[in-house]
């Protein structure tokens, strides 16, 4: 369930969005069962929101692509991926706060 400006991957998709950008990406790996996945996602919205143009935010669902989050050993979600210039420069295991993402995209685009 991805907000306005947060844009759905898939395992078919992720290469091209993610790993091709040419802006920093942060992928939020979820599931719709997952209480915590549910409480992060209005700030990942609001991060979405906040730095549209530098940063791009997808959702990867982790119960209908497998493959993306087995690739990048994602064993606890939510789980936040940081990506620049197709590599992970940084994550988020579990349930933070806005201004916890916010620090880590500041990082990342600064």
């Amino acid at each position: 369930m991805a907000g306005v400006g947060v844009l759905e991957v898939t395992d078919a998709s992720f290469d091209q969005e993610v790993l091709k950008s040419e802006q920093p990406v942060l992928v939020d790996f979820w599931a719709g069962w997952c209480g915590p996945c549910k409480m992060i996602a209005p700030a990942v919205d609001k991060v979405a929101e906040t730095y549209a143009g530098k940063l791009k935010v997808t959702k990867v669902n982790v119960d209908q692509n497998g493959a993306t989050p087995s690739r990048y050993g994602i064993r606890g979600i939510p789980a936040l991926l940081f990506f620049k210039g197709g590599k992970v420069a940084d994550q988020i295991v579990g349930y933070v706060g806005q201004d916890v993402i916010e620090e880590k995209v500041q990082k990342i685009i600064g």
